[in-house]
């Protein structure tokens, strides 16, 4: 049999009944469960199984719920859920795991598999590789006939979700202000939980695509700058104070302002960690307890970090994907985390990206603050950003990094370059004295993705142009 290789930057993910099909997931299913039985002490662990709105989500969740079934699993439905109300369902109902069938932001052709440890976090990399070997082995836990899974229902996950966020915020502080909000949720599963959140909030709310919708006829799952033009409208119409999109599974959020204009979302990352910091540094005055750590990934902007220092936090840094920056949080008790693509993770709620407790914590952090959404960009330190990607082989990503990480890395290059120092935590990343450089594998796709920041466009540019020098001199030498 052929070894594959399931498991991405973000759990399983590929064309819908092409490459992720019912026997596919049936498979992963078990191995899944075959994982449960093994590590459990319990003789029938539960696992909670929800999808989001894409159409073969049906499809694949029941030959899901037949491999775990089949395992002597017992079997929540939810039903359609965000990703992250599937996660806080987990952590605090009484049950092992999870299992969500979703591709997140992919187009509407796709779909996918992510796991869920007990706690409500993402998989490791370490127990997804188990569950790997699992699959590939074919080595699965058949439960007798008489002990084979029982299948339950549990519509409340969603209320039990929202419920959660509300507790966390100021909500008479916030509904006071009945703040105007345009809402686009693309017809993903935040359709059922954002509105709802943000009218208990008292905030008065218009939504755009919030019907649940797989064939998501709106706009696709990526809630990119261009797709949100009809919010954008919206916004001026309605005199809005703020915008809010999310993408299928809802565990990321970005944001316009009352303009209506698109507000970056590295911008976001770092002004939603100045208010946090802002509110940990006034509670550690009153305990007398240092703050903690900051995470995020390498590819962060320089625009979180000088806040961290700011503010007196460490700042440590990971692999690109939430799942290395969940368990970095979790090792230093950060306070919180993310990436610069509208995924943040407020950890004294539950360590996992979060849309919705992004948009609570946003909506809290401007009437606490007395600010206007157009104002977080004067709020944070300015950078300029430059990105582009080049195409490989499949097989050539990871033997294109090894050539060019070691020639980046010798004296000669260094000299030649003029960068400071080095990393190499997730692809190789340059230090320059005035920004720096990243050349990484996509995790996805046969790319290499590169990305350059300074204060000035022209230096980031620069930079770019470097990077992009270097990956096609080394893939010249294959």
């Amino acid at each position: 049999m052929m070894i594959l290789s399931l498991f991405g930057t973000n759990g399983v993910r590929a064309l819908a009944n092409k490459e992720l099909t019912p026997e596919m997931a049936l498979r992963l299913s078990q191995s899944f469960g075959a994982f449960l039985r093994r590590r459990s002490n319990k003789k029938t662990p539960a696992v909670a199984v929800g999808t989001d709105t894409r159409i073969t989500g049906a499809m694949l969740k029941n030959a899901v719920i037949a491999g775990l079934l089949s395992s002597g699993i017992r079997v929540i439905d939810l039903g359609i859920v965000p990703t992250p109300s599937l996660q806080y369902y987990v952590k605090n109902a009484t049950v092992d795991a999870g299992l969500v069938v979703t591709a997140s932001h992919n187009p509407r052709e796709y779909n996918g598999i992510k796991l869920i440890a007990g706690d409500g976090t993402e998989f490791s990399h370490e127990d997804e590789a188990v569950v790997e070997e699992i699959y590939n082995s074919g080595k699965f836990t058949y439960a007798d006939w008489s002990q084979t899974g029982e299948l339950l229902a549990d519509p409340n996950a969603n209320d039990l979700y929202v419920g959660g966020i509300l507790s966390r915020v100021d909500q008479t502080a916030i509904s006071g202000r009945k703040l105007r909000v345009v809402v686009d949720t693309g017809s993903g599963a935040g359709s059922l939980t954002l509105p709802v959140l943000l009218q208990r909030l008292g905030c008065q709310v218009l939504t755009v695509g919030a019907q649940p919708d797989g064939t998501f006829p709106w706009r696709n799952p990526e809630p990119v700058a261009d797709a949100l033009g009809e919010m954008s409208v919206l916004i001026r119409m309605f005199n809005g104070d703020l915008g809010i999109a999310q993408d299928g599974d809802a565990d990321r959020a970005v944001f316009m302002d009352e303009n209506g204009e698109f507000i970056d979302e590295e911008i976001m990352l770092a002004i939603i960690g100045k208010f946090v910091l802002q509110k940990e540094k006034e509670n550690g005055t009153k305990t007398g307890t240092k703050i903690g750590p900051v995470v995020t990934t390498v590819s962060t902007s320089n625009r979180l970090t000088d806040i961290a220092k700011e503010a007196g936090a460490d700042i440590l840094y990971t692999k690109v994907g939430s799942i290395d920056v969940g368990r970095k949080m979790m090792e230093s008790c950060a306070v919180y985390g993310g990436e610069g693509n509208g995924g943040m993770i407020f950890p004294n709620h539950q360590i996992c990206r979060d849309g919705g407790m992004a948009a609570a914590f946003v909506i809290e952090s401007m009437i606490k603050n007395d600010v206007k959404a157009s104002q977080f960009k004067k709020m944070v330190p300015e950078y300029f950003n430059a990105k582009t990607k080049i195409k490989t082989s499949p097989k050539d990503p990871k033997s294109v990094m090894e050539k060019l990480t070691a020639d980046i890395l010798s004296p000669a290059t260094k000299k030649e370059i003029g960068y400071a120092d080095a990393d190499t935590i997730d692809g190789v990343k340059l230090r320059f004295k005035t920004g720096w450089l990243l050349i990484r594998p996509s995790g996805t796709e046969p790319i290499i993705r590169i990305v350059s920041e300074s204060k000035t466009k022209e230096e980031a540019d620069k930079f770019l142009k470097i990077g992009e020098g270097i990956v096609l001199k080394n893939l010249e030498k294959k």
